[in-house]
């Protein structure tokens, strides 16, 4: 009987210690298809644009171009998150597809990182973009605080979407957006975050 009750006691630990379980759900990025402007620049006064973009279940995918560069906010807004931005400093776009790492917890699936592949403009090969998987903290409904948690280089590396799922499972739900350091992976493109 005693035999019997260690290994019981043993699996209530280890259910207790274990977090949910983390999947991945993958959502389409399509300008034209997805996204609403509102708000853009008039004639004579640059080129920006606001966009909102359906994301994952009512989590919204926000994108701030200004001069054929891209900054991306995955979920819930503050009511001054037009003061964030965050971009390589080189021309780029966002790809088409954003995988969204979602932690469920009985009938609660709650996304709390995305890792969203951007291409960033070549000075040396300007037909050979560098390609990027940023890896963000998506803003909660509760929090509104998203940000760039790291950035891991993809082009020539064969790992680089296993990188970057586990630094989004890691590090995403206790990073500290504008206190904690961006972890980056590899040479990638100069890439900054300005608070105005």
């Amino acid at each position: 009987m005693r035999a019997l009750l260690i290994p019981l006691a043993l699996a209530g630990f280890c259910q207790t210690a274990h977090a949910g379980d983390i999947s991945s759900a993958y959502t389409d990025l399509d300008w034209k298809k997805d996204c609403v402007t509102y708000a853009q620049s008039e004639e004579g006064d640059g080129d920006w644009a606001s966009l909102a973009c359906a994301g994952y279940r009512g989590y919204p995918v926000l994108i701030g171009y200004d001069d054929a560069r891209e900054s991306v906010y995955y979920g819930f807004p503050s009511d001054d998150m037009t003061a964030v931005w965050e971009s390589f400093s080189g021309l780029n776009t966002a790809g088409p597809k954003v995988e969204w790492r979602i932690e469920t917890n009985g009938d609660k699936a709650v996304p709390f990182a995305v890792i969203h592949r951007r291409e960033i403009s070549n000075p040396e090969d300007e037909n050979k973009p560098t390609e990027v998987l940023v890896v963000a903290k998506v803003a909660q409904p509760e929090e509104h605080l998203g940000c760039t948690v790291g950035l891991v280089l993809a082009t020539g590396n064969p790992q680089a979407n296993d990188q970057a799922r586990k630094l989004a499972d890691e590090k995403a739900k206790a990073f500290a957006c504008g206190k904690d350091k961006r972890e980056v992976i590899g040479n990638v493109p100069d890439f900054g975050r300005v608070d105005n």
